[in-house]
């Protein structure tokens, strides 16, 4: 248990040597894994577009908890005795503490078969016509929003790439947006695996994904460029530099996903669950995948692949392959991971001479540090002169 409190100590100090680079085989093995799911699925069943992206007629019908004659059959039967293609008909339940819904999406309708439905629906439920809300939105519109949302996507990729190139480098932008695009493709992923629907909120909420990427890939590379500045008259190889930038600023990102996640997960129980907030749940879902798939795509997606293209450079060509670990990892950083020297002193009998190893605790270390600091900085007076 001690040693399971060291390692967070160490952790939140900035003080792990963990092998990033070393090991980045593994993490990209595993991001491959889940962006070849996702795009499999995307490309077999799709999205499940809500009805602003493809359009058609909502009905909302308030019912109490019993559910009464509300159920699956019944309401498509509502749907068959209007002339509604009932069968690719989306009807959904709606539960929470406070509010019970039964929501039905179909294709659109014209005025007269909306009305129609309205009032059936509202006997069925034994609720006042007006109790019952319709939406209605045309394909036209829908097509609209979707081309607008891409354009918006692109328009941010290309604005991002242009300022990570004049802040930072080239290299660092063309990493940066494999990153949030690998991302984005698990977040979509996701919602195309577990049959989500997206919504104009889930599109607000892949955009603010991008955003929380971009913030803890540019922290990380920010701290890749202090650190080959720091490096750069002991040379050092680029996958030194890479993994102790990584290591130095793991805590904050993982802080940083953590105090950003907590409000989410709030969001996602309260809102969805237990007031029953559909439109909640589509956000807060999308915003919770693309916080996890940020926070790991910066440490193991984006600061390995700047390592590839730079460890071929000129001034660290030569150094490639050199990837310090452990104790001398730590002792790059600066942490003084040894924590204890061995001295050897001789104490001679007067038989023969025998060998005595002594330890000095890094206390003492300090302090002779300190004497032999203040004895360089300490210097007898100088000779006043003599007055005639």
């Amino acid at each position: 248990m001690k040693n399971r409190f060291a390692g967070l100590g160490r952790l939140y100090r900035g003080e792990t040597t963990f092998d990033f680079i070393g090991r980045r085989t593994i993490g990209f093995a595993i991001s491959l894994l889940i962006v070849v799911a996702g795009a499999g699925s995307l490309l077999i069943q799709g999205l499940e577009l809500g009805i602003d992206f493809r359009g058609g007629v909502a009905w909302e019908v308030p019912f109490d908890g019993q559910r009464g004659e509300l159920a699956d059959k019944n309401a498509r039967a509502v749907l068959d005795a209007n002339n509604v293609e009932s069968t690719n008909a989306k009807i959904q339940f709606l539960t929470g503490t406070e509010l019970q819904i039964m929501r039905v999406q179909v294709g659109d309708q014209t005025e007269q078969t909306r009305l129609a439905v309205q009032k059936s629906y509202a006997q069925l439920a034994n609720v006042p016509v007006e109790d019952v809300s319709v939406a209605s939105v045309s394909s036209s519109w829908g097509r609209s929003i979707t081309e607008k949302a891409l354009r918006a996507l692109i328009v941010f990729f290309v604005i991002v790439s242009l300022y990570i190139s004049w802040r930072l480098e080239w290299k660092m932008a063309l990493t940066a947006i494999i990153a949030m695009a690998h991302d984005v493709i698990i977040s979509v992923g996701v919602y195309s695996l577990l049959g989500f629907e997206v919504t104009p909120a889930t599109v607000v909420a892949f955009l603010t994904i991008l955003g929380f990427s971009l913030y803890d890939t540019v922290v990380v590379f920010d701290r890749v460029l202090e650190n080959a500045k720091k490096f750069a008259a002991s040379r050092q190889s680029f996958s030194n530099i890479a993994n102790i930038s990584t290591n130095e600023v793991l805590a904050r990102s993982l802080n940083t996903t953590l105090a950003s996640a907590l409000p989410v997960v709030s969001l996602l129980v309260v809102g969805s669950f237990i007031m029953g907030a559909k439109s909640l749940e589509d956000f807060a879902v999308a915003l919770l995948v693309g916080m996890i798939a940020g926070t790991y795509s910066s440490i193991f997606v984006a600061v390995p692949l700047l390592d590839v293209l730079k460890q071929n450079e000129p001034k660290y060509k030569p150094l490639k392959g050199q990837i310090a670990v452990g104790a001398a990892m730590s002792e790059l950083m600066g942490h003084g991971d040894i924590k204890r020297l061995a001295v050897t002193k001789s104490s001679k009998s007067s038989s023969s001479a025998t060998t005595e190893t002594s330890l000095v605790t890094n206390e003492e270390l300090i302090a002779q540090a300190e004497q032999r600091a203040t004895s360089l900085l300490t210097h007898p007076p100088r000779p006043r002169k003599k007055r005639r």
